[in-house]
This record gives C-alpha cells, structure tokens and sequence, in this order.
C-alpha cells in the first residue's frame, strides 16, 4: 500500500486516525513520541476487540491478564496523547465496523464487547489516577530509580500494574528495582500460604512416595457402587504400614475401587471398605473422603473394626444416598452452564465448580451480574429440561473429535488424547470424568440460591438441586414462621412490614444526622475563637467527638474558609465513643499554607500513624483513621507542634 510500516495500512490506520481524532491531533505532523502512542492505540484496539468477542474478560489470571494489560496500555498512551476522557467504547466501536466483514462475530458480541471495555476503562481510571498522582510524587524526588518497595506499594495498595510503573519510569529515563519488588511479593505470598491451614506434610510426603511408585487406580464406579478389590498400600497415622487397627486414622490404596476420586469439582465418594475374616467377623473401614494423586485414588477414613493388611482383599461400598447427591448435583452444572449460554450469553466459559453432596457452585466469565429475570429464567429452563426426561448419554472419545462434534472444555484443564464425553442430547455436551444420572427427570427439581460476583469479570452461582432443594426450603420455612411470629403478620404481609421500618429507620437516622450536623455547626463556632497566632498563619488543633468524618471534613473546611488562606485546622476525635478503636482525622490547609510546602495528606498520614492507621487526600483537605484511641490527644499535640515548628520556619 505504499507505507513504511503496517500500521499504517487499512487494517490499523483507520483506528489510529479514529485515536487522532479523539485527541484532536494530526498523525503525520506529531513527533515520533506521539505517533508511537497512535500506533499503541490502533494496534491494542483491534487486539482487545477480538479477545473479548472470543470469551475472554479482564481479570489479574491468565488470559485475563493479557487483557487488562493491553486496555491499560490503550487508556494510558490516550491520556499522553490528550485524550482525558473515556473513550474505549469509541475506539471499539471503530474497531468492530474496521474489522465485522471477515468476524461477523464481533456484530453478534457487539455490546458485550463494548460494555467491558466501558466497564474496565472505569475501573482503571480510578486506579490510574491515584497511582499516577503518588508515582509522579516519587518522580519529583528525582531518584536514581523506582525501588521495589515503591513499586510495590504502587502495586499492593492503589493496583497499579508493576509493567506500568516500568513504562512510566522508563519514559523518566529510570529503571524499577523489580527484583527488590519481586521479593516484596514472596515476602506476601508467603504471608498468605501461612495464615492458611497448614498441611500435614508427613501424610503427604507418605503418599506422595507410594504415589510414584504404584500404578494408576482403576475406576470401575460408573457402572456399580459395590466392588471387590485388593488393598495395594496402606498409611497409618502418617506412615506407610503393612498393617492398621482399630482407631488407626488411614490412608488406603486400592487396585481398583468404586469410589470417585475428588476431581473436576466433583467432592470424593464416601462409605466403607469391608473385609470379612475366617470366623465371619466383619473388619470396617469407614472412608469419609476421596482423593486423587498421579491418578492414584486414596481412601481416607478410620478403622471401626478389626485389622486390615496390605495385600487384603476387600468390598469397597459408596454410600448411595450421597452418590446420588453428587449425581444430581453434577448433572445440574451442566445444564446449569448451558442455560447461561442461552440465557445470558454465548460466550460465556466456566471457571471452575464444586459439586458437593448438598449444593453445587458454579463460576463463570461473565463482565456484569446476571439480572433477577434472568435468573428466573435460567431456574425455569432447566426445569423444563428435568421434566422433559432427557436420557444422558456416555462414550469416550478423541479428544479431536470430542471438540469438533461440539463438546465443551474447559479452558486451561488438561486433557488425555481420550477423553469421557457426557451428552445430554440437544441441551449440553461436555467432557467431563465425573458421575451423572442417567436421566434428567432423577434430578427431581432445581432452585438457584445466590449469585455474586467473586472476583473482576467471574460471577459465581450457588444452587441446590434433588432432595437438597427440600432441606433448603424447609431451614426457609422454619425463618419465615419465626418472621411471622416476630411481627405478627402473616407470611405475605412481612415485606410490607419490613418495608414501613425501613422508612421509619430512615426518617431517624435523617433526624439524628440533621442534630449531628447542629452539633458540629456549634461546635465549629466555638471553636473559631480558639486559635493560635503564628506570625501571619492562624491554626486550630482540636478534639471533638461524636462527629462522623464528613461533618468532620466540613467542620475543619469551613474553618479554614472563616480564618483565611493563611489558615490550618486539624480535627480529630472519636465517631462513636462506644468504639475505642476507631479513631478518624481531618486536616484542611488555606493556600498559603500549601505555597509554603505544607500538604494535608502528608501530615495527617504521619500523623495517623501514631494512632495505628493511615490514610491521605488532596494537599488542600484530607482524612485518615486510626485503631488506637488512646494516642489521639497525645497525636493532636505533636501535630500542634509540628505545625508551629513548620510556620515558625
């Protein structure tokens, strides 16, 4: 096409043109530091386009990441170019028309991809903003380069992405200390594994060695719950052992079983291992979990009765009601996930599931909540399908072919070359090692419980499904009779109910603010006639309790407004006295004040930290809170003192 570079062909330049025109600015007479940002746009633009049209959402885990990375770089290099004001949802619209005739899919997701982009832009630009304005504090220092830990407060507190903080300092001609950042989040990470349950590392280190060495387990629990087998390797106490007794916690290995194995969010089967000796006399084993290591399945449970030993044969028994639990409840999640799609959205992908004996949770990509209707919508459809009495159908099959006959996966599992496939005929395919019923019609009835979002761009539903829906109904039952005897109102007259005291409770608490706000109003007056004279400044250091921050905040602005640019007030004192933990501080400084170097945010931060908190604000007004109630006067002394110190100067 007669250019230098690809970007600028048709199949990027009318996106940078479009970013041009947004920044009002003209491509080809900008310098090269412009010009690369245009380039940045149209390039990321497209990329994200696509991404998302294909399932992926912004989140801090893989693919997800690579996203919210390139949008960031989007917004990022549009403010450099001038652009301070969304614009993502343009950019993406630009790119959709650039790019529908050879992806009509992206006409097809058209407002699923713009809406995340709207959303994930909001997002940023409130982490942008804070994270640039305490980097360019940093930058004013004129370091020798980013520490770790700067760039790790950067990261950990305001989510300000490290490859950003990088970009930024390299732009000031500065590197980031990374390897300083990457210990300072070891130093998090192992912060975090310890505030876990800690793991017996003796047990596991037992089964890992026997793991390594034995064969995998063979599974014959699809077609009976009842299978004779022979004991391969037994832990006891967390020691490999050749023989375990009565009261014995233990770890068994069997040649082949017919428990499931925790795997693919199902929870492991539970029952017992039965041996029966020469006198008749029965040995009992009762398992109360199931999991898998290399494919080995370990039998977890403790001896009720008699001895067992390596090499024994026995019966291994399920529990049957609790199989059939795991089976509604696992059958459920896939018509659960197809019901999404259908519902809410094509592309919706899972990201992960538990299936328990008493409820199901399934997570799911998805960049805004599933709305009430939908939910019901989502509940009556796969009803219909419990009623219809679909049979499930189970074959195994090249993965290959698996996935062109339209079986689902999910994304990031790892997969043999053959694989389980579970079809539900005209509802659902997927690939899946876990239990089922045979027929929908045996899950009886299904009832959504909740749905939340757990994480940026994953939501969550949790649902119960069988015999469990019975249980959840009946704990219901039980709260709605103790509302009723409560309010003495019948069940269909407690919202009404609870309605009328909403409204009540907030003509109170509209009462009691209104008093609040007279409060702070006399209080404040009063202490206008309290100040210190320091040369030309005026400052006022006081305590007053009862106060929440905001009238705090407008007590000490309003102050400030009274006494002049040449002012400075720092409040502080106790919200609620009955809370000696809670501790919150205000400082607003005139303009004068600020000229001669002083911030709000900087002082009131230090000094929070001698009640045992933080916080900051803006050089003119700011807030911070403290733990500890017993320093705030000896903290509003020391900020009496700085300040004149400061003003004496």
């Amino acid at each position: 096409q007669g250019v230098s570079n690809n970007y600028e062909t048709d199949l990027i330049y009318p996106l940078v043109q479009k970013a041009a025109a947004l920044a009002g600015i003209d491509y080809h007479k900008v310098d090269i530091k412009h010009q690369t940002s245009l380039k940045v746009i149209g390039d990321h633009s497209r990329a994200v386009t696509q991404l998302i049209s294909d399932g992926v959402l912004a989140s801090n885990l893989g693919r997800g990441y690579i996203l919210r990375r390139l949008l960031r770089r989007v917004i990022r290099h549009g403010r450099l170019i001038g652009i301070n004001r969304p614009f993502l949802r343009e950019i993406g619209q630009s790119a959709i028309e650039l790019m529908q005739s050879a992806f009509p899919q992206l006409l097809e997701r058209r407002e699923v991809i713009l809406d995340e982009l709207q959303r994930e832009e909001a997002r940023f630009m409130e982490t942008l903003e804070r994270g640039e304005k305490l980097l360019a504090d940093v930058l004013l220092s004129q370091p020798k380069e980013i520490t770790g830990d700067q760039a790790f407060e950067l990261y950990d507190t305001y989510g300000f992405p490290l490859e950003l903080t990088q970009e930024i300092a390299q732009e000031h001609g500065l590197n980031v200390d990374v390897v300083s950042f990457e210990k300072a989040m070891e130093e998090q990470r192992q912060r975090a594994k310890a505030a876990n349950i800690n793991i017996d590392l003796t047990l596991q280190d037992a089964i890992d060695n026997i793991a390594v060495k034995a064969e995998e387990t063979i599974f014959r629990g699809y077609d009976s719950l009842e299978h004779r087998s022979c004991i391969k390797a037994l832990v006891v106490n967390g020691n490999p052992a050749q023989k375990a007794e009565v009261g014995d916690q233990v770890q068994v290995i069997l040649e082949s079983t017919s428990f499931y194995g925790e795997g693919g969010g199902q929870i492991g089967d539970s029952g017992v291992l039965l041996k029966t000796d020469i006198n008749s006399q029965n040995s009992l084993i009762q398992i109360d979990s199931v999991s898998r290591n290399r494919n080995i399945f370990v039998h977890s449970g403790f001896i009720k009765n008699g001895i067992f030993h390596v090499g024994d044969l026995i019966l291994a028994r399920v529990d049957v009601t609790c199989r059939y639990r795991a089976q509604v409840n696992h059958t459920s999640t896939h018509l659960l996930q197809s019901a999404l799609k259908k519902v809410v959205d094509p592309g919706i992908s899972q990201a992960g599931s538990l299936v328990d004996f008493d409820h199901l949770r399934f997570d799911f990509h998805s960049s805004r909540p599933v709305t009430s209707s939908e939910l019901v919508d989502i509940e009556n459809l796969i009803n219909t399908w419990i009623a219809e009495g679909h049979m499930l159908q189970t074959q195994h099959m090249e993965i290959d072919a698996a996935k062109a006959a339209g079986a689902v996966a999910m994304f990031g599992e790892k997969y043999r070359d053959v694989v389980r496939v579970v079809d539900i005929p005209g509802v659902s395919m997927e690939l899946c090692g876990g239990t089922h019923v045979t027929n929908t019609s045996q899950i009886g009835v299904f009832k959504i419980v909740s749905e939340t979002g757990i994480a940026s761009g994953i939501r969550r539903i949790e649902a119960v499904a069988g015999p469990a829906v019975f249980d959840y109904l009946n704990e219901r039952d039980v709260v709605v009779k103790k509302l009723s005897e409560r309010f003495r109102a019948q069940p269909n007259e407690i919202l009404q109910r609870v309605i009328a005291l909403q409204n009540e409770l907030k003509q109170v608490t509209k009462s009691l603010k209104s008093t609040q706000e007279e409060l702070a109003s006399s209080k404040v007056l009063a202490l206008s006639s309290q100040v210190t004279v320091i040369g030309s400044s005026q400052l006022i250091v006081k305590r007053i309790d009862t106060i929440d921050g905001g009238a705090l905040q407008n007590a000490a602005q309003g102050l400030v407004e009274k006494l002049g640019v040449n002012s400075g007030v720092v409040l502080g004192g106790l919200p609620d006295i009955g809370d000696k933990n809670k501790v919150i501080l205000v400082a607003a400084f005139g303009s004068e004040l600020i000229s001669s170097g002083l911030q709000a945010g900087k002082f009131i931060s230090e000094i929070a930290k001698l009640c045992g908190g933080g916080g900051g604000g803006r050089p003119s007004l700011a807030q911070a809170g403290g733990k500890d109630s017993k320093a705030l006067d000896g903290a509003l002394d020391v900020a009496k003192e700085q300040l004149i110190s400061a003003l004496s100067e």
